[in-house]
């Protein structure tokens, strides 16, 4: 398969995605636009995310830190791909947390303060404040991260009155 058939397929898969969004939304008489979709990039190439940002997508997610850094640097270097919003939906382990403070735009991960401390403290001030979500582990499964559910409205609130985050779920 050509990179350009895989490109139009691509792209054909994420249209059928998105018009069924739009169906959704417009069935349970909500606005397209309050709904977003998240397009996960991981073990993806770049030329992939290329392809479906010059289609509309906008948003990407990614879950391991080096490959989204990678991602990032690349295609910030290029102008065509100005304005893709960088979600780390992966764990984060506290040594890689400058990167992302400088990179992404979202971090859906944060599971402890000591984390959030970190982002916030590396977060370049000529930046708008990184989006998180705190991630609760309410199963219990050691195998699964996240705090404690006892422990998430605390986290929430330190989170909160961190200068550089925006807690947004």
């Amino acid at each position: 398969m050509t990179a350009s058939s895989e490109a139009s397929q691509a792209k054909a898969r994420w249209l059928q995605v998105r018009h069924r969004m739009d169906a959704a939304t417009d069935a349970a008489g909500r606005a397209r636009e309050s709904v977003a979709l998240l397009a996960v990039s991981k073990l993806q190439p770049t030329q992939k995310i290329r392809d479906l940002f010059a289609a509309g997508q906008h948003a990407f997610g990614e879950n391991y830190v080096q490959e989204a850094l990678a991602k990032c640097a690349e295609l910030a270097a290029e102008p065509a791909c100005s304005g893709i919003e960088w979600h780390l939906i992966g764990p984060l382990q506290s040594n890689k947390t400058r990167g992302v403070a400088e990179a992404m735009h979202w971090v859906h991960s944060v599971d402890r303060l000591k984390i959030a401390e970190r982002l916030s403290a590396q977060r370049p001030a000529h930046l708008p404040p990184l989006n998180v979500c705190i991630q609760v582990n309410i199963s219990g499964e050691a195998s699964k991260s996240g705090c404690v559910p006892a422990e998430a409205v605390a986290l929430v609130k330190a989170a909160a009155a961190l200068p550089q985050l925006r807690v947004r779920g």
